[in-house]
């Protein structure tokens, strides 16, 4: 489809699960009446972090953009009309950059956020507010770790002798990283079968997470539950107040129909 300079303009900071749906969402009903019909340009932007990203659908852009008066600049350059921020729910930095930019040029924002995971019956879940309080419980809790907190951080576990490490991201890990520490290559969405057989091939008797949220990463903690292991759980940052925010695609779909109407 060939956009109309008088075409609307969504910008989606993404990365995530949803981030694709929404962009897909959107450009597959440009063609279409509502917040997707025709003349609607969609921009996913992605910060770069993993080699071999998922490419959304729509315009593509990598890299940061310099702050928020980056940020506030390339909306105003690039005439967006709507600013999504379906980033992760721990990319805390990047959500304060949107606010601002938001702000500063005029532009409305909506944070996309998956909900939280809860606790079920069986479950044993040791919330902690980082992973440097992840780490103080740890040795507590289990000598053999799995670590499913991606490739960034996993420093602050580098101190902790006596514990193996069993570190899942998408790219491999840079130091500093845990003395004892075997890293797994693998990428999401995952299966319980899958987790049930990673937690015992590699004999694991804890796991460290971050309440992302999703099904796509739930598994994990069914399959902790089912073996009775101790799960340490990251809390997520707060959202940013005073911004519109929406549980999933749907939502989101239609607060940019209310927001174009």
């Amino acid at each position: 489809m060939r956009v109309t300079p008088a075409g609307r303009h969504v910008l989606i900071l993404g990365g995530t699960t949803e981030a694709r749906q929404l962009a897909a969402e959107l450009v597959g009903g440009a063609s279409g009446p509502g917040p997707t019909g025709a003349g609607l340009r969609v921009t996913s932007s992605l910060a770069g972090r993993v080699a071999e990203p998922r490419l959304p659908a729509g315009e593509v852009r990598i890299g940061g953009f310099g702050g928020p008066a980056g940020l506030a600049a390339w909306l105003r350059e690039h005439r967006v009309d709507a600013l999504v921020d379906a980033t992760h729910p721990f990319a805390a930095g990047i959500s304060r950059n949107a606010v601002e930019a938001a702000a500063s040029a005029g532009v409305p924002l909506l944070a996309l956020r998956r909900p939280g995971w809860e606790p079920g019956e069986g479950d044993d879940w040791h919330p902690v507010g980082s992973l440097a309080e992840a780490a103080d419980v740890l040795p507590a809790l289990g000598r053999r770790v799995f670590l499913t907190t991606g490739r960034q951080g996993l420093g602050c576990f580098a101190h902790l002798d006596g514990l193996h490490f069993l570190a899942r991201s998408v790219d491999a890990p840079a130091p500093p990283l845990p003395a004892d520490l075997a890293v797994l290559l693998d990428r999401g969405p995952f299966t319980l079968e899958g987790e049930r057989a990673v937690l015992r091939r590699h004999r694991i008797d804890v796991l460290v997470t971050k309440d992302s949220g999703g099904a796509a990463t739930a598994p994990k903690l069914t399959a902790a539950r089912e073996l009775r292991l101790p799960v340490v759980v990251v809390r997520r940052p707060d959202a940013p107040a005073g911004v519109a925010t929406a549980p999933d695609v749907a939502s989101a779909v239609a607060w940019l129909d209310r927001a174009y109407r």
